[in-house]
């Protein structure tokens, strides 16, 4: 899945809007050494993004050091929420590291206590701890370890069954990549842990069943005991769409939990803080899990990331045997703070909605092109995502993605390289401080780029 953009310097049409810059090759070709040198001594798999070589960024904008600006549609993965480089954010980093206070491990600091209670104010009720960690996949692999020891904890050593969804992505670690097989991405495994069960996400595209008796038919093909299942565990929408779950569905899986002893818990590592017009994204479910994995846009910048639970789980292990060597680490908990504050102070949630309804019309309107190639356009609030696909199949089109994201950074738009099924799906994530002409300039470079990229196909 995935291929590197060739490096070659393309002479394109210059770009000047109040959003984008074009006044080069791109890339340019004084970078070319930078992205050789990367190339040279990086693995292969660190290649697959746009060559662009960021100088910096800040707001909704990404600039290279030779003149030219992008109007950033992929917030850095899903980081940026309040935007590259906000200035409270900087303001907070710059204020820790005078302090001096760089690293102190899981020695208590006054820095970490303020975001545990700032999360657990921020979750729903009964939600009253917080283990504050590094990455996404840190955290999805704390709850699979939560959810396991809580199930031997209560129905003892059978009781060790995690299930997972087809398509999904929790990370790329051991136990990530088996509760979420994207593709083949666990397959370099081979012996995979046959207590851990993958079953069909109701997109709604793909998997058309989309009731929930299709999740009790899948467990009864799988001759899977529904008193054996520990925990259950599904994004909050799959980032191969984005496809979120019925909420029909979502609210029968919580009482389906609740009736079998289950953890019910929620990958919200791309969702939280604002993403889909919600503080967090479950709240389109009007449920609310047992255990939150968080991350990405924590912090809008720095590596953070969480686990929220409730006392009863949370609390399993004795200290000492449940920490991180850089858990809350003060410079990224203090840029956390700040973001957060950021993002509800400047009522950027709200922002994220509104524009969502401003960016889907608009890619439904691109849809229409060649809705034939353009096979699906899913979204909520400032996260959306265009699946292409082959005429006249539901077969991704890996190499028509791909055109796109090319034609768009030559256009002055910037998204990452394809992803989701067959690294098909064109993903939009703006950062949540967006506004509504920086929307409009982007959906017209993004009809552009695709018009290019479908007569190039």
């Amino acid at each position: 899945m995935g291929k590197p953009f060739d490096l070659t310097p393309a002479h394109v049409p210059m770009v000047d809007t109040p959003f984008r810059r074009i006044a080069s090759p791109i890339p340019h070709p004084d970078s070319l050494p930078i992205l050789e040198r990367l190339r040279r001594f990086e693995p292969r798999s660190m290649s697959g993004q746009p060559p662009i070589v960021w100088h910096r960024a800040d707001g909704v904008q990404v600039y290279d050091s030779f003149g030219n600006m992008w109007l950033d549609w992929s917030s850095g993965v899903l980081v940026t929420n309040a935007g590259h480089g906000h200035p409270a954010i900087r303001e907070a980093v710059k204020a820790q590291c005078d302090l001096p206070l760089l690293h102190n491990y899981c020695f208590p600091s006054e820095e970490r206590a303020l975001l545990t209670q700032r999360l657990v104010e921020l979750a729903p009720d009964g939600i009253d701890k917080c283990f504050l960690l590094t990455t996404g996949s840190e955290a999805t692999e704390c709850c699979l370890k939560l959810a396991r020891t809580w199930g031997r904890t209560t129905g003892g050593d059978r009781k060790i069954g995690i299930i997972g969804f087809l398509q999904g992505f929790h990370g790329r670690t051991m136990g990530a990549q088996q509760m979420g097989p994207l593709g083949d991405g666990h397959s370099w495994i081979v012996n995979l842990d046959p207590d851990i069960h993958r079953i069909p996400f109701p997109d709604g595209y793909r998997v058309t069943d989309t009731d929930f008796g299709s999740f009790v038919r899948a467990l009864e093909e799988r001759s899977i005991e529904p008193d054996s299942i520990a925990g259950v565990m599904v994004e909050t929408y799959q980032g191969a769409g984005p496809d979120f779950l019925p909420v029909e569905y979502a609210q029968a899986l919580r009482r389906w939990c609740d009736d079998h002893g289950a953890l019910l818990i929620f990958d919200e590592v791309q969702a939280g803080f604002g993403r889909c017009g919600t503080f967090w994204g479950f709240e389109h479910y009007g449920i609310a899990p047992d255990l939150i994995a968080c991350g990405k846009g924590i912090s809008s910048s720095l590596p953070l990331s969480a686990v929220l639970g409730r006392s009863e789980v949370m609390d399993l292990y004795p200290p000492g045997s449940m920490t991180s060597t850089h858990s809350g680490n003060p410079i990224c908990v203090r840029a956390a703070l700040a973001s957060i504050e950021a993002i509800i102070g400047e009522g950027l949630v709200e922002n994220a909605r509104r524009m969502g309804d401003v960016l889907l019309p608009g890619l439904l309107d691109i849809q229409s092109l060649d809705p034939d190639r353009l096979g699906c356009v899913h979204g909520k609030g400032l996260v959306a995502g265009m699946q292409t696909v082959k005429p006249g199949t539901k077969d991704p089109d890996p190499d028509l993605a791909h055109g796109i994201v090319e034609e768009c950074f030559r256009a002055g738009l910037l998204l990452f390289a394809p992803v989701g099924v067959g690294g098909a799906c064109v993903k939009i994530a703006p950062p949540l401080c967006i506004t509504e002409p920086a929307i409009r300039d982007g959906i017209e470079a993004l009809r552009g780029a695709v018009q290019r990229a479908l007569v190039r196909e």
